[in-house]
C-alpha cells in the first residue's frame, strides 16, 4: 500500500477526498434521467443497501473465529450474498449502462461496506463493477485502506478504469511517486489529463513531474511521434513551462526536449528580448492555439 508522503514531494496532497458529486446530488440526478421503472428499482435497491448497513459479515466471522478458538459454540454458518450486491451486479440492466456507475456508487455510499467487502466487489466484479467501485472510494473511507485497489487498476490499460483510479481518492491518498506515476499514465494511455483530480493542486511547483514529463516527451520525439497536448498542459502547471511568443513556451527544465529538428526557426541576432538566451534550457514548442498573427 502505498500511502500519501507530504515530504516526498514538492507540495502535500489535498485531504480529505471529497467526491466531485454529493450522494444526495447524485440521486437527484438519477431521479430525474431514469425512466419510472429504473427509478423504482433503484428505490427498493437502495432499502436494501440501507438496511444492510451497520456490522459488517467480515466483523461477524472474525467474532466467530474467536469464540471457536476459545473452545465456545461453532461460528454461524456462512452468510449468503447480501441482496443488495446482487443489485448492485445487476445496474447495468436495470438502470442502462450510462447510469449504472452512479447507481452502483449510490448502492455502495448506502451500504457502507466494510474495507474487505469492498475489496471483493472490486477483485470479483466485472470493468464496469470495478469502475464504479473505484469512484465510490472518496464515500466509502477517508484512509488509505483502498489504496491497492487504485494501485491495481493503473497497472491495467483499460482507460476507463485508468479514469477512474485517478479520482479524488487517489488525488488525497497516493503519495508523491506514485501520483507523478499516475499522471505519465494518463498521457500513456490516451486517459484527458481532465480526468486527474487535483491536478493543479499536485502539480503546481513539482520540479520532478517536470523532468519525468521532458523526458517522456524526448521519448516520443526521438521515436518519431507526436507528444501529447495534455503533456504541455501538466507541464505548464508544474511551473516547467512559460508563456513565450504566440504558439511557442519556454521550457525552465534542462530534461524538457526542445522541437523537431525540422521545426526549429533560424535563430535571429541578436535575438530578441523574450527568447532564451545561449545557457538556458531549450526551447519547447507547445501546440499552436490557432491564433497566431
Amino acid at each position: 500500500m502505498t500511502a500519501s508522503n507530504p515530504a516526498a514531494g514538492t507540495t502535500p496532497p489535498p485531504a480529505p477526498a471529497a467526491p466531485d458529486e454529493s450522494a444526495a446530488d447524485l440521486r437527484a440526478r438519477l431521479d430525474a434521467e431514469l425512466a419510472a421503472p429504473a427509478r423504482e428499482w433503484l428505490d427498493r435497491a437502495l432499502a436494501l443497501a440501507e438496511d444492510a448497513a451497520g456490522p459488517a459479515p467480515e466483523a461477524d466471522a472474525t467474532a466467530a473465529a474467536a469464540t471457536a478458538h476459545r473452545g465456545g459454540e461453532a461460528g454461524p454458518a456462512p452468510r449468503r450474498m447480501p441482496a443488495w450486491e446482487l443489485r448492485f451486479a445487476e445496474a447495468g440492466r436495470r438502470c442502462g449502462p450510462e447510469h449504472a456507475d452512479a447507481a452502483r456508487v449510490l448502492l455502495l455510499s448506502a451500504a457502507r461496506p466494510a474495507p474487505g467487502t469492498v475489496a471483493r466487489l472490486y477483485g470479483q466484479g466485472s470493468a464496469a463493477e470495478r469502475r464504479a467501485v473505484l469512484a465510490a472510494l472518496p464515500y466509502l473511507t477517508g484512509g488509505p485502506e483502498a489504496l491497492p485497489l487504485v494501485e491495481d487498476a493503473l497497472r491495467t490499460n483499460d482507460t476507463r478504469l485508468v479514469a477512474a483510479a485517478v479520482g479524488p481518492y487517489a488525488a488525497a491518498h497516493l503519495d508523491a511517486h506514485a501520483w507523478r506515476h499516475a499522471v505519465l499514465k494518463c498521457l500513456f494511455t490516451g486517459v484527458p489529463v481532465a480526468a486527474v483530480a487535483a491536478l493543479a493542486e499536485r502539480a503546481g511547483g513539482d520540479g520532478e513531474l517536470a523532468r519525468m514529463l521532458g523526458d517522456y516527451a524526448e521519448e516520443r520525439r526521438a521515436a518519431g511521434r507526436a507528444v501529447p497536448a495534455d503533456l504541455f498542459e501538466v507541464l505548464r502547471l508544474t511551473g516547467g513551462l512559460t508563456g513565450g511568443p504566440a504558439g511557442t513556451a519556454t521550457a525552465q527544465h534542462p530534461a524538457a526536449p526542445g522541437p523537431p529538428p525540422a521545426r526549429e526557426a533560424a535563430p535571429a541576432a541578436p535575438p530578441p528580448a523574450d527568447q532564451a538566451s545561449p545557457g538556458t534550457p531549450t526551447a519547447l514548442k507547445a501546440p499552436s492555439t490557432g491564433e497566431e498573427s
